[in-house]
């Protein structure tokens, strides 16, 4: 005889495991701070290579006057002005994965709880049918 509970409960179960179930379970694989740690330290890398690509766009784009001005061009300046605007960029990229990430990190525990609570349910559900045979 069918029993429709199981049935909407291991329905529920194979829905959550095929869409957000194997990102969550692969999360679950880590504690917050590492996971969190790993995503910021991947930003900051992306970031500094998307700022290194930028700033030889410029150069490249600027490059009759910057050859024609090298003798009197403040570098020192424009050192300050490029580490500062990366300093910048690397904070707000940084900032943002904390936070974006351990949202996520959250979010991800929540949904994983309320799979385990229906995985119980389930194991509890097969417990009951088998001792009632």
């Amino acid at each position: 005889m069918l029993n429709f509970k199981k049935i909407r409960l291991m329905t529920k179960l194979a829905v959550y495991e095929n869409k957000d179930g194997k990102e969550d379970i692969y999360l679950s694989k880590y504690y917050k701070t590492d996971y969190v740690r790993l995503q910021v330290l991947k930003s900051i890398i992306t970031a500094t290579i998307g700022y290194i690509l930028i700033i030889a766009l410029i150069g490249f784009y600027r490059m009759e006057y910057l050859i024609s001005k090298a003798v009197v061009l403040d570098y020192k300046l424009l050192g300050t002005y490029v580490l500062g605007f990366y300093l910048m960029t690397i904070t707000i990229y940084g900032l943002g994965a904390i936070i974006i990430y351990s949202i996520k990190y959250d979010a991800s525990r929540k949904k994983l709880s309320r799979y385990f609570r229906l995985l119980k349910r389930l194991e509890k559900l097969y417990n009951e049918s088998s001792s009632d045979s």
